[in-house]
């Protein structure tokens, strides 16, 4: 028998006084942790397969289990850390690609948290936002640079298809399979109550969804998965994702154990079969046969719907976002490293990509210095966690923002890190039926927009701390930034001044 080098994780400490002995937790982890030895007449459980999501922690009635990190140790070595021996022990042992889920880890710079935020004083008074407008809709899609008028002097409605958010945020592309029905459903009711899009990822529609097209962004993707001409009608704009911030240059590979019944309809593939997305698309090798697609797309939704273009922030992603607003599209949605995922190869997520801070400031100086900027709208994902992210990337230039892992928070994710494994606690990223039911989309839904509503009034009162009453005063505002602790380059690259001056 082959020796086990790998020491578990995280230990499951139980604290016998207060067990009562109820079971909850051998019923509840979907990962087999826990059991019941009849012959000892106590409660077991094996560390090993702990994954630490929290579920027996939460449901636990006496409060009886918590999850700690083991303390267990390698000799100390600052380069071959304990993670780095690990990761080589289960490569030798299996001979393949390490799998991990949701975003990057590592300690890298937030730049989020390296930003201020300007307030105003007395030349420049502040705005109470309880008693006077403050405007956080927003249109996205190509703005138009002139006003035509008609023979009668009338102005003409040269508008462009554009996407009416009532705040500046959309639920990020995660398709059905990668993430369950009921997960599907939670954002797709949330997004229609909010007057915001949700994102259907690469997974098709489910048809009971038809019914929230006019808040749904449908998405063609190298694999062409449930794409058809009833899809590209049903939603309110369509996407194309070139790239992804988890795993830039990849493709997709949902697995064949979750593709299952109305997964397999959907997607239009047999069931049981891999769900593979090629890296590159296999029309596309140019920004001309991007503009292809793109007016294709327009052609067969009769050009109602903007056309949105998702890339990777890549290091030349200033130089590829103008080339994407050339294309014809309407929006670039741009994908930051930090981005989440059901599945990436650990060493792509950990080390491929830029954040999306840098890669937003740069797009935006590119576009406007190439006077295209009114081109094109510009959403960014990847490490959006909260309403002051989002203040902060509206003033570097976007016009509106992406978020997905802390959507899955508000359902309930605690950010395991397993969502390849297909078997969410949370009923989230599984489509295990006993697991999908634990996700209520009543109560689903209505968490995401209790998070939403929160996040618009901190965005109104910082707004109105700056004197600043709309979302189209603030887009670009980089005046109402001061970066702290960063270099004179990192200043440069997001065009801002440090804090003091």
């Amino acid at each position: 028998m082959a020796i086990n080098y790998i020491y578990p994780e995280y230990e499951v400490v139980r604290n016998e006084k207060r067990c009562i002995g109820c079971k909850v937790c051998v019923r509840q982890c979907a990962n087999g942790v826990h059991s019941y030895d009849e012959e000892n007449q106590c409660l077991m459980a094996d560390d090993a397969k702990c994954v630490n999501c929290h579920r027996c922690v939460c449901l636990c009635p006496t409060k009886a289990l918590k999850i700690v990190k083991t303390d267990h140790t390698f000799k100390q070595n600052a380069h071959w850390t304990g993670e780095t021996i690990n990761e080589v022990y289960r490569q030798a042992d299996t001979g393949g690609v390490l799998l991990s889920s949701m975003g990057n880890p590592k300690p890298y710079p937030i730049y989020w948290d390296k930003m201020l935020i300007n307030a105003s004083q007395v030349t420049n008074p502040s705005i109470d936002p309880l008693r006077e407008p403050m405007e956080t809709k927003v249109f996205l899609g190509k703005k138009p640079t002139t006003i035509e008028r008609d023979e009668n002097g009338e102005i003409k409605n040269n508008l462009p298809p554009q996407i009416e958010l009532s705040v500046p945020i959309m639920f990020s592309a995660m398709s059905y399979g990668s993430i369950s029905y009921n997960a599907h459903e939670s954002l797709a009711r949330a997004a229609t109550e909010l007057g915001i899009l949700y994102n259907t990822g690469e997974g098709g529609l489910h048809e009971d969804f038809y019914q929230y097209g006019p808040n749904t962004i449908v998405q063609v993707a190298s694999g062409r998965f449930g794409v058809h001409k009833d899809y590209l009608e049903a939603g309110a704009a369509i996407e194309i994702k070139m790239g992804q911030g988890a795993k830039p240059g990849i493709g997709g590979h949902l697995p064949g154990t979750k593709i299952v019944g109305d997964i397999s309809k959907t997607r239009m593939i047999p069931e049981g079969s891999d769900a593979i997305s090629p890296a590159p698309h296999h029309d596309i090798y140019s920004i001309e046969d991007l503009r292809q697609l793109v007016y294709s797309l327009k052609e067969a939704s009769n050009y109602t719907k903007p056309v949105i273009v998702k890339i990777a922030a890549v290091h030349n992603v200033a130089a590829i976002a103008s080339g994407v607003a050339r294309s014809g599209a309407d929006i670039i949605a741009i994908d930051g490293f930090k981005g989440g995922t059901g599945a990436a190869p650990t060493r792509i997520r950990d080390n491929v990509g830029i954040p999306i801070e840098l890669a937003l400031a740069s797009v935006d100086a590119r576009l406007r210095e190439e006077g295209i900027r009114n081109e094109v709208s510009i959403v960014v994902g990847g490490s959006i966690r909260n309403s002051a992210d989002i203040v902060k990337a509206i003033a570097l230039g976007a016009d509106a923002v992406y978020i997905a892992t802390s959507a899955l928070l508000a359902l309930g994710c605690h950010l395991c890190r397993s969502c390849h494994g297909g078997k969410c606690n949370w009923g989230i990223a599984t489509q295990v039926p006993e697991l999908v039911k634990r996700l209520n989309p009543e109560i689903g839904y209505k968490r995401l927009v209790n998070l939403v509503s929160a996040w618009e009034h901190e965005i109104k009162e910082m707004m109105g701390g700056m004197g600043i009453n709309s979302i189209e005063a603030l887009k670009g505002n980089r005046l109402m930034l001061r970066g702290i602790g960063l270099t004179e380059k990192e200043l440069e690259i997001l065009g801002i001044q440090h804090a003091g001056e």
